[in-house]
């Protein structure tokens, strides 16, 4: 039996893993039936789901522990009836419904003597439409990996029957065979460390200019400036999503008239509605509000591990006026690119993980409960730009469901789809109640960065609901 070590990265999100914190990620995707579509139709393609019982990598690996490491080693007792699941909404079948039943599931972690992801189709939507909930460990892949595995399940042809997303065989890579024996194993980790240890030099260097300027820097965000917040308390097991969809075309626009990138408004959207949202609680720090922001390093095609680094940004939610905090987030977001700029790949994660040691030691422990390096995670990941389809069903919209942690009790992360982003809120509600509000602060943050304008001509955001002419749904579980 082969076996396949994970990344450190990797093993971190196993050794993070605790009940009230699974370390899955997951999505929700809305879609309308076939045109002309028979009565059962979704249930035929459940039973074509069932008939798909031989995965293909990496939905066969299991985890298995050696040497006091994890190894992925292919399952030879698969159970497809453990990781395929059909729900029917109870009535009246509301997305309120539908958001409840992802916050149930997605508070449930994987089993690890199993594969490490679930799929769950739902149907009994009011309007006629069904879901589809996918959950898979974090150890297994990255967001941009997971969206690639998303991507190979739906295909922009109506007329295309897909395999289902376990069916799909990962591109080979150069190198990508498994190691065999200690003798490949070994050859593997000095690899490994060659590499690391030509990074140092770029990392020492910028260990000593982030201290050297960081006291001059008023745009340097350190991981020992961030507030104590109520988004920083203890979690329990219990979860609430909330989900929207904004108009991409719209933030575009706003984002050209205040010549910022569209990730750019999207923080200052956050910056925007977390400060609306502690101030009803009369909880907002004096102190700006931090967020790690990942940044992708991948590369290459693949659809598996982890290639991610993090900065840190400053959201500005100690400014009151909206342009003033824009600039104040564009400004700590343009620091910490440079940064990574100068360094490569391999340098940026040994930076960022040297930098980031010691939130990682208190989430994973709670040593230090009233230090944060951040307060929440802001997460962007690229999507379809053209329309999908699964076995000729259409999908209407597609929304992340992520982590959060101890000490982290709000994760924000979004990704777009053709002509809108797809924005999922998920939260700890025991900490943090009435989260679902942050819906329609986003909203009133993009729309006092909106430039001046005859309404009329105003792109209209679509939302997840299928609302009443230019009229906005909120949705909430």
């Amino acid at each position: 039996m082969s076996l396949k070590p994970l990344s450190p990265l990797d093993q971190m999100f196993l050794l993070l893993e605790r009940r009230t914190q699974p370390m899955h990620v997951g999505g929700l995707e809305l879609l309308t039936l076939p045109k002309g579509a028979r009565a059962g139709w979704l249930g035929r393609q459940v039973e074509r789901l069932h008939e798909a019982t031989q995965p293909k990598a990496p939905f066969n690996q299991r985890l298995q522990r050696k040497l006091g490491s994890w190894y992925w080693v292919e399952d030879t007792r698969f159970d497809l009836g453990a990781h395929l699941h059909h729900h029917a909404l109870p009535p009246p079948g509301r997305i309120r419904e539908l958001l409840a039943l992802v916050s149930e599931l997605h508070a449930v972690p994987l089993d690890r003597a199993r594969p490490l992801w679930e799929f769950h189709v739902i149907d009994g939507l009011e309007d006629g439409r069904f879901a589809i909930y996918a959950k898979i460990h974090h150890a297994m892949v990255d967001g941009i990996a997971a969206m690639r595995l998303l991507r190979k399940a739906l295909s922009e042809d109506a007329g295309v029957d897909t395999p289902p997303p376990w069916m799909n065989a990962r591109r080979a890579t150069a190198g990508d065979a498994p190691p065999q024996g200690a003798l490949s194993n070994t050859a593997l980790l000095m690899a490994s460390l060659r590499e690391q240890a030509a990074s140092l030099p770029a990392v020492s260097r910028e260990l000593y200019r982030t201290i050297r300027e960081g006291r001059d820097n008023p745009d340097h965000v350190s991981a020992f400036q961030a507030p104590r917040s109520i988004l920083n308390q203890r979690i329990s097991s219990a979860r609430r999503f909330a989900a929207q969809s904004y108009g991409l075309l719209r933030i575009r626009t706003i984002a050209k008239a205040h010549r910022v990138t569209v990730n750019t408004i999207v923080l200052a959207m956050c910056g925007s509605a977390l400060r609306r949202y502690l101030l009803e609680l009369d909880a907002l720090p004096a102190r700006p509000l931090i967020a790690m922001v990942p940044l992708s390093l991948r590369r290459d095609d693949s659809d598996e591990g982890n290639q991610v680094a993090m900065i840190l940004a400053n959201l500005g939610t100690d400014l009151a006026d909206p342009v003033k905090r824009l600039a104040q987030v564009q400004r700590s977001v343009e620091d910490a690119r440079s940064r990574c700029a100068r360094m490569g790949p391999t340098a940026t994660v040994n930076y960022v993980a040297t930098v980031m040691a010691p939130a990682g030691i208190n989430i994973a422990t709670g040593i230090a409960p009233r230090w944060q390096s951040f307060n929440v995670i802001i997460s962007n990941v690229p999507g379809p730009k053209r329309p999908l389809h699964w076995n000729g069903a259409r999908l209407d919209g597609m929304y992340p469901v992520s982590i959060i942690t101890s000490g982290l009790a709000l994760n924000i992360t979004l990704t777009s789809y053709v002509d809108k982003l797809e924005f999922g809120v998920i939260a700890c509600p025991r900490a943090l109640p009435r989260v679902q509000r942050l819906l329609d602060y986003f909203e009133q943050g993009l729309a006092e960065l909106e430039p001046p304008a005859d309404p009329a001509t105003m792109p209209v955001e679509p939302v997840v609901a299928k609302p009443a002419p230019r009229k906005r749904t909120r949705k909430t579980a």
